[in-house]
This record gives C-alpha cells, sequence and structure tokens, in this order.
C-alpha cells in the first residue's frame, strides 16, 4: 500500500507542477466583513454572471445576511426566480451550452473554495483579443479558454505583448503582459475595484455562514476557557482525599 502511494505521489508531482509553473496571481483586495462591497459584487453577479452561471447551492434568501432585505432581494436582484427560498438556477439548457463554448458553464456555488479568490481575481482581469479562439477571447490565467469576456463592455480591450529577453547565462525568458488597447466604460482602477467586489461575493457565497461560524467558535472558546476555571477547582475538590 505504501509502495503503491508513493507511486501515485510521484505521478501526481509534475502534473502540479505544469500547473501552477508560470502562474502569478495577484492578491485580490477583498474584505469578507464589508456588506456594501458585498452587496455590489451581489449585484454584478446577478447581472453578468446569473446569465450562463449557476450557482444552485445558493438561495437568494441568504442575501439577508450581507444586509439586504427581502424586498430589497426581490427588487434588484431576483431576475431568474419567483420566490425568494429559490436556488441561483438559470435557464441555459446544457446541450446547447456544450454547443457554444465547448462545455456546460460551471456552477459557481463554490467556485471561491475552489480555485482562490487570487485566482479569480487574476482570472477576470486577465481577459485579452485572440482571434484564433472561437470566442475571440483568451485568458493568461486560463489558456485557450472558453469564456467569452463578458466584462469586456466594462474593461475594455486588451491585448498581450510578450517580450523577450536574454539573461546574463545566455538563456532567452519571455514576459507577458496585457495592453489595453480599446478602453472600456471604466477605467483601469475603477475595474478592478468592480472585481475585487465580485470576487468577495463569491467568497461569501462559497460559504455565506462563514462570520456565524467563526463568532459561534469564538464564543465556544471563550466558554471552555471560562469552564476551566470551575472545572479545576472541581477536581481539585473531588481529588483532595485521594493520595
Amino acid at each position: 500500500m505504501k509502495n503503491t502511494l508513493m507511486i501515485l505521489m510521484l505521478a501526481l508531482l509534475p502534473l502540479a507542477a505544469q500547473a501552477n509553473e508560470g502562474l502569478r496571481l495577484d492578491k485580490a483586495p477583498i474584505n469578507p466583513s464589508n456588506q456594501a462591497s458585498l452587496q455590489r459584487g451581489a449585484r454584478i453577479f446577478v447581472n453578468y454572471c446569473l446569465n450562463c452561471h449557476s450557482a444552485a447551492s445558493m438561495r437568494y434568501n441568504r442575501l439577508r445576511d450581507i444586509g439586504l432585505t427581502e424586498e430589497q432581494i426581490k427588487n434588484n436582484l431576483m431576475f431568474a426566480a419567483e420566490k425568494i427560498g429559490e436556488t441561483m438556477t438559470v435557464a441555459m439548457d446544457k446541450k446547447e451550452a456544450t454547443r457554444w463554448f465547448g462545455a456546460p458553464p460551471p456552477d459557481l456555488s463554490v467556485i471561491a473554495r475552489s480555485r482562490g479568490a487570487d485566482w479569480l481575481y487574476t482570472y477576470l482581469r486577465g481577459f485579452y483579443r485572440d482571434d484564433t479562439r472561437p470566442t475571440g477571447w483568451n485568458n493568461v490565467v486560463f489558456d485557450k479558454v472558453g469564456m467569452p469576456h463578458v466584462l469586456s463592455d466594462l474593461q475594455g480591450e486588451q491585448r498581450l505583448v510578450i517580450e523577450e529577453s536574454v539573461d546574463a547565462r545566455g538563456n532567452k525568458l519571455a514576459s507577458h503582459k496585457l495592453v489595453l488597447d480599446k478602453p472600456g466604460k471604466m477605467s483601469p482602477p475603477e475595474y478592478d475595484a468592480m472585481v475585487a467586489d465580485l470576487v468577495n461575493y463569491l467568497v461569501f457565497m462559497g460559504e455565506p455562514a462563514r462570520s456565524t461560524r467563526i463568532t459561534l467558535g469564538l464564543g465556544v472558546v471563550l466558554f471552555l476557557i471560562l469552564m476551566l476555571i470551575p472545572a479545576y477547582y472541581l477536581k481539585r475538590e473531588y481529588w483532595k482525599d485521594v493520595h
């Protein structure tokens, strides 16, 4: 059994190295306690992401956890459901989605827990024009991505520039840089802030009860610390006559 596990680990090491090779992720400036950011992110999600991607493990009424009332949720965020207790599903047929994009768009319920906030933040800012792709778009984080750049009207159109150089040993080095060719409705700092809000919401959606869990956990730890004092003296009382 040990030999089998060792063989599997050695076989997977090249794959892990290949997946991370040359991938530099930008730090996502998110704040899970910023309700205003989470509300803006929820609005962006239902307007741009929920058209193709579902979030089948997320119910609309959980948006109350980020400070929204049921009336605000119904009037501003429920475009694909009628009852506030429904999950965030889409009507897109999987067969049609496969025909259009090559694969059905993945469910985004736990995408932040799967990919990580930094990956999402870099990915959503890493689209560039590529005429060799069916959608006309590619991504520096996810090469040959099937997803079109749905936020291009906000960010604009970027172009990938590859700069080659030679180090002291004569080895050729290549660096990739994105250049904004066609500005969008937002300036680059505004777009980055908008993406941060969206990623912030995706992180919240991956675990809506996170803040409650942390608060409850701290309360339990505090209770156990306080109970340690009477438990200690109770133990001394019971064992005082035992030698």
